[in-house]
């Protein structure tokens, strides 16, 4: 689903520069859940952006579902970020002005793959069946987390990439986060890459990578 091949990351300054990832390679089967742990500025949402395309490596190769997307141009970039990826930050990024409804269905109608069942199976898991006449901003924040990550899912996308999905919920609520990512994970096939600081919620995962200096261990 993910093959990660040899991918280096500086950022250069009028002083320095800096290596942020070096040669870091990695990979993700269909339906397999995988925790990306690290101490803060090692790289772990760096790495995220460059498989998403939202960034450009240095060096190095992304593979996704046996295709390389690393040289992509912007624009067939974004096309594959619609269509076959989802991507759940910190930061929900609802669309305010929209319903819940709304908000699920958006990135999937986008992609042109809207599929009225899944979007009821999706609903009904994270518990949002009595919420989608509401607004993001009538939502706790787990709601809005729950919301955020049924849009990312209902596109059906083949890699889920999950920057820190938890932090800003209580202990109890991200435990509940995690269990329905990696359950609706499995159900849908799509494999899972998700950055935590909680080796708790690491250990919840199929597996752990842990970035250091710039490498995986």
């Amino acid at each position: 689903m993910l093959k990660v091949v040899n991918l280096s990351k500086s950022y250069r300054s009028a002083q320095e520069t800096v290596e942020v990832l070096r040669g870091v390679g990695l990979a993700v089967a269909p339906g397999e859940s995988v925790a990306l742990t690290g101490e803060s500025g090692s790289g772990k949402s760096t790495l995220l952006h460059l498989i998403a395309g939202l960034d450009q490596a240095d060096g190095g190769e992304v593979w996704i579902e046996g295709a390389c997307v690393t040289g992509l141009p912007d624009v067939r970039r974004a096309a594959l970020r619609r269509a076959r990826l989802g991507l759940v930050f910190q930061q929900f990024n609802l669309v305010p002005s929209l319903s819940v409804a709304d908000n699920l269905v958006f990135q999937a109608r986008l992609a042109g793959r809207s599929d009225p069942a899944w979007l009821a199976e999706l609903s009904a898991r994270l518990g949002l069946d009595a919420l989608l006449k509401r607004y993001p901003e009538q939502l706790s924040g787990g709601q809005q987390q729950r919301l955020a990550i049924g849009r990312a899912l209902a596109v059906k996308p083949a890699l889920l990439l999950a920057d820190e999905p938890t932090g800003n919920l209580d202990e109890v609520t991200a435990d509940e986060v995690v269990g329905l990512l990696r359950d609706l994970v499995a159900r849908s096939g799509c494999g899972l890459l998700m950055v935590t600081h909680s080796t708790r919620l690491a250990l919840r995962l199929d597996r752990r990578l842990h970035l250091r200096g710039g490498r995986l261990t």
